[in-house]
């Protein structure tokens, strides 16, 4: 069973060549791969999940910052030794749309004015950082550069 979730067929393709490299350090060629598929299809599944989780743990790790943009709300987090900061945006105008180019350059233009309002907050760790960032993504946070972040962390401090 994986410690996160299985990667797409699409991630699977996409990291065709490390996942060569991982079964290559467990001394499994391409053959003997299609053999396991093919006679003990639950070895493979495992093997499918333990380099799925490999992958998420190096990602997770690296996550320094992460945006989950709704409609009316941005949600910017800054990943920190204990625990993340967190600054929303969120406008009180009903017809804008921060998801839409139309909808960010409102924002970049009106940040500074009573329909937005800003609220900043730490949150701790629970027993386990990665599966925190992780739960993040699950509900919908992308890993971003911190662009965003940095932009309003400026405005608010």
């Amino acid at each position: 069973m994986a410690k996160y979730s299985r990667l797409t067929k699409e991630q699977f393709e996409e990291l065709h060549e490390e996942f060569i490299n991982f079964l290559a350090t467990q001394s499994i060629t391409g053959k003997e791969w299609d053999e396991i598929k093919r006679v003990k299809p639950e070895v493979a599944e495992e093997e499918l999940d333990v380099f799925s989780d490999l992958i998420w743990e190096g990602v997770l790790n690296n996550a320094s910052y992460l945006e989950n943009i709704s409609a009316m709300q941005l949600f910017l987090f800054k990943v920190e030794a204990a625990h993340m900061k967190l600054i929303v945006v969120k406008t009180t105008n009903e017809n804008i749309d921060f998801r839409t180019p139309e909808g960010f350059k409102w924002l970049q233009k009106n940040f500074a004015f009573e329909e937005v309002e800003f609220f900043t907050a730490n949150k701790d760790f629970t027993t386990d950082k990665k599966e925190d960032i992780f739960s993040l993504i699950e509900q919908g946070a992308i890993i971003t550069k911190g662009d965003l972040f940095m932009f309003f962390d400026k405005m608010v401090n």
